[in-house]
């Protein structure tokens, strides 16, 4: 398993608006989109849930082992930058968290799907994000999911980038770009 400690990406590239996010910034707030999702009676989530959910071995890449104080400090970090908030809910013993990606960047539910897997797998073809995408969001052919990407590139600045072919490659692959565009 990959152990990553990650400091936060500072290069000339990188675009405003909070789209330098550090690699277990993108964990983290993958992981709150993922979760509202598919676990939406735990929702929203303890740190130590959201330790748990970027740790996973399935459905991840790279797999990192993120610890409590990385974790506490990538929500803290997001929540500055207003993609976090804190959900105090009556009774509840402990500090629960939800992400603010649909209200601060007016996504509907099938680009919050592509946006968190993508992060949460990095770059993919628009046949694997829809398999993927299964769980959190059903899209009815290839060509939604094509809609989706174009819709999020197109925003500004822009979420979503559509990757150069390699070589020998059939089809063509898609990153997010909250992490800058230092990648591309």
């Amino acid at each position: 398993m990959e152990v990553h400690n990650a400091a936060p990406a500072t290069t000339p590239d990188t675009p405003a608006e909070g789209f330098d996010l550090d690699p277990i910034e993108l964990r983290v707030l993958g992981v709150l989109i993922e979760k509202a999702f598919v676990t939406p009676d735990a929702y929203p989530l303890s740190i130590n849930a959201i330790v748990t959910g970027s740790n996973q071995l399935t459905a991840r890449e790279p797999v990192m082992a993120i610890s409590e104080s990385e974790a506490q400090a990538a929500i803290d970090s997001l929540m500055a930058r207003k993609l976090v908030s804190r959900r105090d809910q009556a009774g509840a013993r402990v500090a629960k968290y939800e992400h603010l990606v649909r209200v601060r960047h007016s996504l509907p539910p099938p680009e919050q799907a592509v946006l968190a897997t993508l992060m949460l797998r990095g770059a993919q073809t628009a046949g694997e994000i829809r398999q993927r995408c299964e769980r959190l969001h059903r899209f009815d052919d290839i060509a939604a999911v094509e809609s989706v990407l174009e819709h999020l590139a197109e925003k500004f600045p822009p979420m979503v980038a559509t990757l150069p072919r390699a070589p020998g490659t059939k089809e063509i692959r898609h990153m997010h770009l909250l992490g800058g565009t230092a990648l591309l």
